[in-house]
């Protein structure tokens, strides 16, 4: 199994996302990633989202991406506030896995981190080291 710190660099390519810094969080059920606005639309008959993202911690460049509608989930965060958000699904590229990943979708403009890594995506894939930070590489690498 490989071992990530407790934040690391990864990609969503089906999304346009080349690099997102995220948070390895094994409090977390499901992963998150951000989206400042949601659009839903029809495409061949099946739901779709139109997602628009802050990809950069700290910037306001505007990352625009489309994605099916998986599921529509209530989400209780650490704050205990309940949430119904919607769900994707996309391919993670993290370290030397790549593979599918499901995503909740909520505003993390005043959070850290642009992506929440949670346990159901890491389980029997990858262990946490709490002590580092970044083991399967920076930034597009």
């Amino acid at each position: 199994m490989q071992t990530l710190g407790w934040r690391e660099w990864g990609a969503l390519p089906e999304l346009g996302i080349e690099a997102i810094k995220m948070k390895v969080d094994t409090g977390a059920r499901t992963s998150c990633l951000h989206a400042f606005r949601l659009e839903p639309f029809d495409k061949n008959g099946e739901a779709w989202l139109r997602i628009w993202i802050h990809p950069e911690q700290g910037s306001n460049r505007e990352h625009i991406c489309e994605a099916k509608i998986h599921d529509q989930r209530e989400v209780t965060d650490s704050g205990g506030h309940t949430e119904l958000r919607y769900v994707i699904r996309s391919k993670l590229v993290l370290g030397d896995f790549t593979g599918p990943v499901e995503l909740t979708l909520t505003n993390r403009d005043s959070m850290k981190f642009r992506m929440l890594l949670g346990r159901q995506a890491m389980r029997g894939i990858f262990l946490v080291d709490p002590d580092a930070s970044y083991l399967v590489g920076e930034a597009g690498k």
